[in-house]
C-alpha cells in the first residue's frame, strides 16, 4: 500500500473515530457548539487529504496539503478544549489525539519534503 493509499485509509478511519466521538458527547449546549466545530474540522482533515492526492500538479497537492494540516491542528484546538472544559473524559480523547498528532506530524514532514524538493528544482 503506497503513501497515499495507506493515509487515504487512515484519515478515513480517523473521520469515523470523531463521528463516534461526537456522538458519545453530553447534551449541553457548549458540547454542541464546540463538538460541531471539532467534527467539521475532523472529517475536513480526512476529504481534504483525499482531495490532495487528485492534485494536478505539486503545487496544489503542497497548498491542498497546508488546508489538511491547517484541519489536523485545529481538531486538535478543539479536542483540548473538551478535554480542558471537562466535557468528556480524557481516556475517550487520547487515543484519537494521539492519531490527530501524528497525522500531523506526518504531514507537516511531508509537506517540508516538498518545500525543500520544490526549492532544489530552481
Amino acid at each position: 500500500m503506497g503513501y497515499n493509499d495507506e493515509f487515504r485509509k487512515r484519515t478515513k478511519e480517523f473521520s469515523l473515530n470523531a463521528i463516534k466521538l461526537y456522538q458519545s458527547l453530553p447534551k449541553t449546549e457548549e458540547a454542541k457548539i464546540i463538538g460541531k466545530q471539532f467534527l467539521r474540522s475532523a472529517t475536513s482533515l480526512g476529504s481534504n487529504f483525499r482531495a490532495a492526492t487528485r492534485a494536478r500538479s505539486r503545487a496544489e497537492f503542497f497548498s491542498k496539503l497546508s488546508i489538511v494540516i491547517e484541519e489536523a491542528d485545529e481538531t486538535s484546538f478543539w479536542m483540548e478544549l473538551m478535554s480542558d472544559a471537562k466535557i468528556i473524559p480524557n481516556k475517550k480523547l487520547d487515543e484519537l489525539m494521539r492519531e490527530c498528532l501524528e497525522l500531523t506530524k506526518v504531514f507537516s514532514s511531508s509537506r517540508r519534503t516538498l518545500r525543500k524538493n520544490n526549492s532544489n528544482d530552481d
